[in-house]
């Protein structure tokens, strides 16, 4: 495959995706991150930059335009706009630093299994992986988004479940990693 076969629309999404999570976090963060016009500008950021995640896939699958470059990277694009977020909300004390942890450490797991096992072939997303995904971006939006307290408790309930979903379909990914290198 050449570097023009890596010039296509979904792939140009995911780059986009990249390049816009600075100022995302450059919103979070804008005004010591108490600002709540800054947090909802944030919080669009990250929307629109999940919002692609989304469009990159299915186009690269509808126009037949799956690339190695746009299989590596979209993934990673994720883990850095999803990491962004939850590190900054962290450093703010607004997201617990045990979730932030919990998480990254899956994803980064997650990463590195890809790179050894990327010769086997790719191992797909499941749709637990969609799910937990989905749920990220939606748990982190609740902790960017100045919502009144009475909603601490569902938002902290729904990250909690994220969590668990978070690691379960990664073990999950460990064990097809494994069952296809023995």
């Amino acid at each position: 495959m050449s570097k023009r076969d890596n010039l296509n629309l979904p792939n140009a999404l995911t780059v986009l995706r990249l390049i816009a999570v600075p100022f995302c976090a450059y919103a979070l963060f804008k005004n010591g991150g108490d600002d709540s016009t800054w947090r909802i500008i944030a919080w669009c950021g990250f929307f629109l930059v999940g919002l692609t995640d989304f469009f990159d896939g299915r186009l690269a699958r509808s126009r037949n335009t799956i690339t190695s470059f746009g299989t590596f990277l979209d993934p990673v694009a994720d883990k850095v706009a999803i990491g962004t977020a939850m590190i900054g909300l962290s450093i703010q004390h607004r997201l617990w630093w045990v979730v932030t942890i919990a998480i990254l450490v899956r994803e980064i797991g997650v990463t590195i299994l890809r790179v050894a096992v990327i010769r086997g072939g790719v191992i797909p997303a499941s749709k637990g992986g969609k799910l937990k995904a989905m749920m990220q971006g939606f748990g982190v939006g609740f902790y960017i988004l100045p919502l009144p307290h009475l909603l601490n408790l569902p938002r902290d309930l729904f990250m909690g479940a994220t969590v668990a979903i978070t690691l379960t379909t990664g073990f999950d990914y460990f064990k097809k990693a494994l069952t296809r290198a023995g």
